[in-house]
């Protein structure tokens, strides 16, 4: 079974970064972090002409969480670069730890 190391993810643009959205690319995801910076440049070559800016970012992808991310988060801040993460929606925490019952209220 292959793990996947990085996403990469591509965003276009309008010229004033008031519009943005993901354009897909040929591949996307990749065993290293390394293959993917080096297809990055390839990839915004591949989707040029479908936005008037384009912008890249591979996002590291931890092997533990690898089949538990189901969104990416993103967003393209009016200077261009675009901040982006894997997220977990339906993260459930659970604990059998029981804490006793504390009076927070004290008479004076």
């Amino acid at each position: 079974m292959e793990h996947i190391a990085a996403l990469l993810l591509v965003i276009g643009c309008s010229n004033s970064m008031t519009e943005c959205r993901e354009l897909q690319v040929p591949v996307s995801v990749f065993e290293t972090a390394e293959a993917c910076t080096a297809e990055r440049p390839f990839a915004m070559g591949d989707v040029q002409g479908q936005a008037e800016y384009v912008v890249a970012k591979c996002l590291a992808v931890d092997p533990a969480l690898e089949d538990d991310y189901d969104q990416i988060v993103w967003n393209v801040r009016p200077d261009g670069s675009l901040e982006a993460s894997l997220q977990i929606s339906n993260v459930v925490v659970a604990s059998n730890v029981t804490r006793p019952e504390k009076d927070f209220l004290r008479q004076q």
